[in-house]
């Protein structure tokens, strides 16, 4: 189709054949062999969107209004195809629905859309939200995930029915016709009014087939969206104590305000971090880690999993380097280190050698277990569209460790003849899912590692196939 032959262009597609918005849904499957399509309903909705969508913009004659991926699941470059519309359409539409929150396909594309305006907020240090939900069918508040539930969108402006019935009741039930074309073009309206206000910059493409999901792993409870908690600490000096010639430019009032990658971004690391980690089903919480230093306890069991954000700088301070230092004696696998470097920091890159060593003298076991984890957060995450590539990894496998170490509670109702299982901090009682595959390269064709060929087609569901 019409994205395929652009992708050799490093990932870029001309404006000219830019969706103006990506419709995710999650597919239904039949009822019995020879049974009708559900997902007739969603097409119908998809072309009176696109219909309106042209009635409302300028957009020139035979522009790709809208793309939903119902007819290339099975097709010959499906994952690339995903990945471009979803680098470079205007306005992501999840529709709403309890089968689309527990299908992860659809995470993953809500995923590779957020990331791309969370880049982009990063470069603008403005909040980017182009994603529009709609009620396919309503979904009570405590089953959505973290995601979906930090959206602040108002649907009872699309009427009363459509609240209670969602566009399916609207569209299937006798009597609704007025409401289903209401809430649509209301809908429709939005949709044009913030892809004219937000104006989201496409960015390249990611490999469809291995990014997480935004609703967390396959077997965790959706419902349970205080279960999964991370941390974030910063090591990192201030404005105020910096080395003897170390430029305040990317430093702040505190800790938390270290910008690494400035100019090009705008937005300090520790902020970013956090919404990239809220993107993946988490609540976050931030702290410096000079305010932190002397409370860690290893010999407790661990709360949440964490992760350190380490300045090379920081180690210049002997006093921050030595409680550093004792921080790495202390037996805590389920901390993880992420090593931000700007190579277009000429003080930075001066030092490199000298930093990289005085680090690696200081945290030996951190930094040799971060390898282990994702060689690229140890070693130096060189931009802030590389943080975002690794760090869902560095994040699994913290999450892998806390599961490990953290105090199993006996499920309510247990006998003593029952077998423990963990189901304490995290909220998850079936088996930890495996990690964000470690030679998965994040882009697709061009990626340096290899890249997982399967060629999964299902949205959470046994008969996608059928499709």
């Amino acid at each position: 189709m019409f994205l395929r032959s652009h992708l050799r262009d490093g990932g870029r597609v001309p404006a000219s054949v830019q969706p103006y918005f990506f419709l995710s849904y999650a597919h239904t499957p039949r009822f019995g062999p020879g049974g009708p399509d559900p997902d007739m309903w969603v097409e119908r909705l998809f072309r009176d969107l696109c219909n309106h969508i042209m009635a409302l913009t300028s957009l020139p004659a035979g522009s790709e209004v809208g793309f939903m991926d119902r007819e290339i699941r099975n097709g010959e470059g499906w994952s690339e195809r995903l990945g471009a519309a979803l680098a470079t359409c205007r306005v992501f539409v999840p529709l709403f629905s309890p089968r689309y929150f527990a299908s992860q396909m659809c995470g993953k594309e809500w995923f590779a859309f957020a990331q791309r305006a969370i880049q982009v907020g990063a470069v603008s240090d403005q909040k980017t939200e182009a994603i529009v939900p709609a009620l396919w069918v309503p979904v009570p508040p405590s089953q959505l995930p973290l995601p979906a539930e930090r959206l602040q969108f108002n649907h009872s402006t699309f009427g009363e029915r459509y609240v209670t019935d969602g566009l399916y009741g609207l569209i299937k039930l006798r009597g609704y016709a007025e409401q289903y074309e209401h809430a649509v073009y209301e809908l429709a309206r939005h949709i044009v009014g913030v892809a004219e206000t937000v104006r989201l910059k496409a960015v390249r493409p990611l490999d469809y087939r291995v990014v997480p999901s935004a609703f967390g792993p396959a077997g965790g409870r959706p419902g349970s969206p205080s279960a999964r908690t991370l941390h974030v600490t910063v090591a990192a000096a201030s404005r105020h104590d910096l080395p003897e010639g170390r430029s305040a430019e990317y430093y702040g009032e505190n800790a938390l305000e270290w910008n690494p990658y400035h100019p090009a971004s705008r937005r300090p690391v520790a902020y970013v971090a956090e919404e990239l980690v809220k993107n993946l089903n988490y609540q976050t919480t931030l702290a410096s880690f000079d305010d932190e230093a002397g409370h860690f306890d290893s010999k407790q069991p661990p709360t949440r999993p964490e992760i350190l954000i380490v300045d090379r700088w920081a180690v210049e301070d002997e006093h921050r380097r030595q409680r550093l230092a004792a921080f790495d004696q202390e037996h805590r696998p389920w901390i993880n280190v992420v090593v931000p470097w700007n190579r277009y920091d000429h003080q930075s890159r001066a030092k490199e050698e000298e930093l990289a060593r005085r680090l690696e003298e200081t945290l030996p076991v951190k930094m040799s277990q971060g390898r282990a984890a994702c060689r690229a957060a140890a070693n130096g995450v060189a931009s802030m569209e590389t943080l975002g590539q690794i760090l869902p990894q560095v994040v699994e496998a913290a999450a892998q460790q806390f599961l490990r170490h953290a105090q199993a509670y006996p499920p309510a109702g247990h006998t003593p003849t029952e077998r423990r299982r963990l189901v304490g901090p995290m909220g998850m009682s079936d088996p930890p899912p495996a990690p964000f595959p470690p030679t998965a390269h994040p882009y697709g064709p061009g990626g340096n590692d290899a890249a997982d060929d399967s060629t999964e087609t299902d949205r959470g569901d046994a008969d996608d196939s059928q499709s």
